[in-house]
């Protein structure tokens, strides 16, 4: 294919299907073409950088094009670049558990490896059904999950299953299996109309009682820690996560954290549990395992539910799961490597100066006219944008407007994306403070233009 931007958009048009992506109107706007990256930035074939102010969909870490991470790949490829993982190993997949366990909350223990978040939930999924019916003292009544509205786990149909975000379900809802599930802490759209901290967390209370209920039936309590990520960026109060883990263990239930989204340095520590010291039985991992080069997840267990497996063949306690790439060793070779350089760059801790200056100059957007809240969790941003900001009435859908904002920025050289209309802001970590001033200036800005046109 000749390399201009013409014929490689018309062929997309011609022959790709997009993910998330209304194809009808893919096809009538004009779009980007990224050849390169470099950094903080993609380049398309025009050469015209873009701040990347999503990190490619939450996963890049410490830039694109890192040379540690591309050597590692290199050095993997001269050995192999592929080899099963059932019935056999290899030292990249030993090495990468190895570290995970030491880096995981609580008392994880173990390592299961898939390629997607949304496989390393079902698999999550998966072990706590099977764990109940083979533990030391079953219970095979125990079958059920509770979960949060607003959630989202993936879009498997399991993982879709324990969501909570209707749009995403709606079409496939004959093909789900029932949850039971509670309202969400996002105080911005608190369904009890109250406010926090008077409020003193007035949602737990159909949260335990849900969960006492039906104790006996449920295996696991599912949920993302800190801040639902799909759902809009919606940032619990302090303390929240740590209260349902709580409820969770005085019922004898198991937790499942999904740390897909917040894994990795976004909350502001290597994983969110770690903020209110919290100990899953099972956490998802994904997104920026591999610094937001290759496709890879886990799934971390405890010894406990880990040696409920164990047994003769004739038992039938094997866990019948795998995926054909499961611990591929050049994504672990990735992930080794992004490992190193969160301890090379000292990521962790310098990203809290920028996390401070990402507060600081979002206080600038409470006074746009079309901002309803800012949510804020680490490097996780969301910017909700509403009609009448006293009502909190939304814009109509037809009306596109954080569409509108995140084109106009595009075309001033920054890359974000909305959630319905809230615009999601979500950099690399190792974005320079110049570099975020860059990405908040441009997103005030197309804000403002956007104003302009509607008011």
């Amino acid at each position: 294919m000749k390399n201009s931007v013409y014929t490689i958009e018309q062929a997309d048009k011609r022959y790709i299907w997009h993910p998330f992506t209304q194809q009808q109107s893919w096809e009538a706007d004009p779009q980007i073409v990224i050849e390169r990256a470099e950094g903080s930035y993609l380049i398309d074939v025009q050469g015209k950088r873009y701040l990347d102010g999503v990190s490619s969909l939450w996963v890049n870490v410490h830039g694109h094009r890192r040379p540690e991470i591309n050597r590692a790949i290199q050095d993997q490829l001269e050995r192999v670049a592929h080899t099963t993982f059932l019935g056999l190993t290899h030292p990249s997949a030993v090495e990468l558990a190895e570290r995970l366990i030491q880096i995981a909350p609580g008392q994880l223990s173990r390592v299961f490896y898939s390629d997607t978040g949304a496989a390393a939930m079902e698999i999550a999924l998966k072990m706590a059904f099977q764990y109940w019916q083979q533990c030391a003292s079953p219970q095979p009544g125990k079958t059920k999950f509770f979960v949060l509205n607003s959630g989202y786990h993936g879009d498997t149909v399991g993982a879709m299953s324990l969501g909570g975000i209707e749009i995403y379900q709606q079409v496939y809802h004959p093909l789900l299996f029932p949850t039971l599930r509670a309202s969400s802490a996002c105080c911005y759209h608190c369904p009890l109309h109250t406010s926090y901290p008077d409020c003193q967390f007035a949602c737990l209370e159909e949260v335990e009682r849900i969960i006492a209920r039906h104790a006996h039936e449920l295996a696991a309590v599912v949920m993302e820690p800190l801040v639902q990520g799909a759902a809009g960026i919606f940032v619990y109060p302090a303390g929240y996560t740590r209260k349902v883990r709580e409820i969770a263990r005085r019922h004898n239930v198991l937790f499942i954290v999904d740390e897909v989204a917040t894994g990795f340095g976004k909350t502001g520590k290597m994983f969110a549990c770690e903020h209110e010291d919290i100990d899953p039985d099972l956490m998802a991992l994904g997104k920026g395992i591999t610094g937001g080069y290759l496709p890879l997840a886990a799934t971390l267990a405890t010894e406990e539910i880990y040696r409920a497996f164990l047994g003769t063949p004739e038992e039938g306690r094997t866990f019948y799961h795998g995926h054909t790439y499961t611990g591929n060793p050049v994504c672990c070779a990735a992930a080794l490597a992004s490992l190193d350089l969160f301890e090379q760059d000292r990521t962790l801790a310098l990203l809290q100066v920028k996390i401070a200056l990402l507060q600081q100059q979002l206080e600038h957007f409470k006074y746009l006219p079309l901002v309803g809240d800012i949510r804020q969790c680490g490097f996780m941003v969301g910017i909700e944008l509403v009609q009448d900001r006293h009502t909190r009435t939304p814009f109509p859908a037809h009306e596109q407007v954080a569409v509108r904002v995140v084109k106009e920025a595009r075309r001033r050289g920054v890359i974000i994306r909305p959630l319905s209309d809230v615009l999601v802001i979500m950099p690399p970590l190792a974005i320079t403070p110049e570099e975020l001033l860059t990405l908040l200036q441009v997103t005030y800005d197309a804000i403002c233009a956007v104003t302009e046109e509607l008011l």
